[in-house]
């Protein structure tokens, strides 16, 4: 049990992820998570302020969980060509994964997903911008032909949605999807060293 006073929006955040993947997103109430955190329902509004705040703050913090190692990606020094492929294949397998394991979980974030669109297209352009990253650092390297940065890191992601576009979850458990996602990278590779 949490007290108000020790209460942190982390707290809140994750008891929140429980309260949805035990009731879904269209039974769970703030109430729900006031009462899984043992405080009144007014100590969760102090944080977020409406259902519809806590609802894009906890959809923000699972898109955010992506970010950070894909960031590290993106920045690291090392040529570009390896960096994009491991960035493109990390976001992948942590898809998969996330719809994988733990499926209700992931239908739950795909109807929040929905529900907070600018949420999403932020989420999206912080994903190009990274791939936007790799591909100047290709270009200046010498290693990818000249590109316009921006329309190429776009072109890029949209490529591959396939392998990270919920919409395609259902494919990523075929046994053969590393094998067609290799398939895709070397086209994308391809296109992007060619002179």
């Amino acid at each position: 049990m949490t007290t108000d006073s020790a209460l942190t929006p982390e707290q809140i955040l994750s008891a929140t992820e429980d309260v949805l993947r035990r009731f879904g997103p269209a039974k769970a109430t703030v109430v729900d998570v006031a009462r899984n955190l043992g405080v009144s329902h007014t100590s969760v509004y102090r944080f977020f302020p409406s259902k519809a705040a806590l609802r894009e703050a906890v959809t923000q913090r699972w898109l955010d969980q992506a970010h950070y190692e894909l960031q590290s990606i993106a920045t690291e020094p090392g040529p570009a060509a390896d960096r994009l492929h491991r960035w493109l294949a990390t976001l992948f397998a942590a898809k998969r994964k996330k719809a994988l394991d733990d499926p209700q979980l992931f239908a739950t974030y795909m109807t929040l997903v929905a529900e907070t669109s600018s949420t999403v297209e932020a989420h999206i352009d912080t994903m190009v911008a990274q791939i936007g990253r790799i591909v100047r650092d290709g270009v200046q390297a010498g290693e990818f032909g000249p590109a316009d940065i921006g329309s190429t890191a776009r072109a890029v992601f949209e490529a591959t949605a396939h392998f990270h576009d919920p919409a395609h979850a259902a494919e990523w458990s075929d046994p053969h999807a590393q094998d067609r996602f290799e398939a895709l990278w070397k086209l994308v590779l391809g296109g992007l060293t060619a002179k």
